[in-house]
């Protein structure tokens, strides 16, 4: 738990899929490893980012093992195990942590969302299995979890803390109360390390730029983040993850294959982030080169 506590910087890992639609296994060990070479603490596998709800339960698992067997002694593995299905979360959670990751991160049921007793019986239930992050991000959800859940949640055992996507207030008031978060939004996340007490960030930046999200979260860098700024603002200009694997295509550093329902950013989109990434040293970037992209270069797999 106390190494868990420590980790400032977590990144949401991406999932690679090769031309025939399957899990690229030799790309994610890359993507894993230029997280490793820049310092990171952690990684979540299967999360948004991951797009685990993409992946077959199977596929999920099996990611969450690899991870473990193969970079384990590098960081932390973080199996994204929710639900919105009790059952399944349960099921899912106990066959992360015998896979062997060192924490699950889980969810309040989205879509079909139930009471306040509801949600803490739910995510009670996980977090008797073993340590657990617990994410709220009522963006996508539609149910945000109120302090009044998240400290009650927190005198759990197994409780690690929050990934919490409502603002840096909210964060330093559970922070004040010893209940550790972590900034689910990576515009925020500087300030939230350094003027209001959180413990880091679970990042989707980290993907491109994991050298540089190292920088904010060591030491206060006013300058970096401004520069940042406008980079992690475009990594969201449409629901991620769909931004973020788009760049990670424009920098050679996964093949152009998409999973359907995501499709790639526009070309006036990648143009946007084309001239933010040239603005950045290639050193600084996961992947070797740099390009626009053609739309016909994209293939969409189901």
């Amino acid at each position: 738990m106390k190494q868990l506590k420590a980790a400032s910087l977590i990144t949401a890992i991406k999932t690679p899929y090769t031309t025939a639609g399957e899990v690229d296994i030799a790309t994610y060990d890359f993507l894993v490893q230029a997280q490793i070479d820049a310092g990171v603490d952690g990684i979540v596998v299967g999360g948004t980012t991951g797009e685990g709800h993409l992946l077959s339960w199977e596929e999920h698992l099996i990611l969450i093992a690899h991870s473990v067997h193969k970079f384990s002694d590098k960081l932390l593995i973080i199996g994204n195990t929710g639900s919105n299905n009790t059952s399944e979360a349960i099921k899912a959670t106990k066959n992360g942590f015998a896979a062997g990751m060192d924490a699950t991160l889980q969810i309040n049921p989205y879509y079909g969302r139930t009471s306040t007793a509801g949600v803490i019986e739910h995510l009670t239930r996980t977090l008797d299995i073993g340590p657990a992050f617990i994410y709220n991000v009522p963006g996508r959800t539609g149910q945000d979890l109120t302090p009044d859940i998240i400290e009650t949640l927190a005198k759990h055992e197994n409780f690690i803390g929050v990934k919490e996507c409502a603002g840096n207030e909210r964060i330093a008031h559970y922070e004040k109360q010893g209940i550790a978060c972590w900034s689910g939004n990576d515009d925020e996340s500087h300030d939230g390390r350094h003027q209001y007490g959180s413990h880091g960030v679970i990042s989707v930046t980290s993907n491109i730029v994991p050298r540089l999200m190292r920088k904010l979260m060591d030491n206060e860098n006013i300058e970096l983040n401004s520069q940042l700024q406008s980079l992690m603002q475009w990594l969201f200009c449409e629901p991620n993850p769909i931004a973020i694997n788009t760049t990670l295509m424009m920098t050679g550093a996964v093949s152009t294959n998409f999973r359907l329902p995501y499709k790639a950013l526009s070309k006036e989109q990648r143009q946007q982030g084309y001239e933010l990434l040239s603005a950045l040293n290639n050193d600084e970037r996961v992947g070797d080169s740099l390009s626009l992209l053609d739309d016909d270069d994209f293939n969409y797999c189901v």
